[in-house]
């Protein structure tokens, strides 16, 4: 009787705290912030994804817009990783259409090569975080 009692009272604890107190959802908008276009289409950064790792390389979220969409060129999603000191980057992961379908677990470090977005996207995110 005295066992009926305390799982009487932990079902009734628990179904008030999904009542009451919804679980979280991950309802964090994002804050596209645009870097100049070029004439392939158009790079967005997420302000809300800034995280600085312990290693000081920052980590975000990014999004490729071609100039024009079809069903072969769509946006592409990245998380990027970025090396402020060098100038460098890595994509971590990438999805055409949620971030992280695929991740890139042997990402190498890269030099933008002139690419104005990407430089774009370097030179925004390491003055916003500094």
């Amino acid at each position: 009787m005295h066992l009926k009692t305390i799982k009487s009272i932990c079902l009734s604890y628990l179904a008030f705290l999904i009542i009451f107190y919804p679980p979280k959802i991950d309802a964090l908008s994002h804050k596209w912030i645009a870097v100049p276009k070029s004439q392939y289409g158009e790079q967005l950064w997420d302000q809300n994804s800034i995280e600085k790792n312990s290693n000081g390389f920052i980590r975000i979220l990014s999004k490729f817009v071609p100039k024009s969409t079809t069903d072969i060129t769509q946006d592409i999603l990245y998380t990027m990783e970025i090396n402020c000191s060098e100038t460098t980057f890595r994509d971590i992961a990438v999805g055409a259409n949620k971030f992280n379908e695929f991740e890139n677990k042997d990402s190498e470090w890269k030099e933008p090569n002139g690419d104005k977005l990407i430089l774009g996207v370097i030179n925004q995110v390491c003055v916003f975080i500094n």
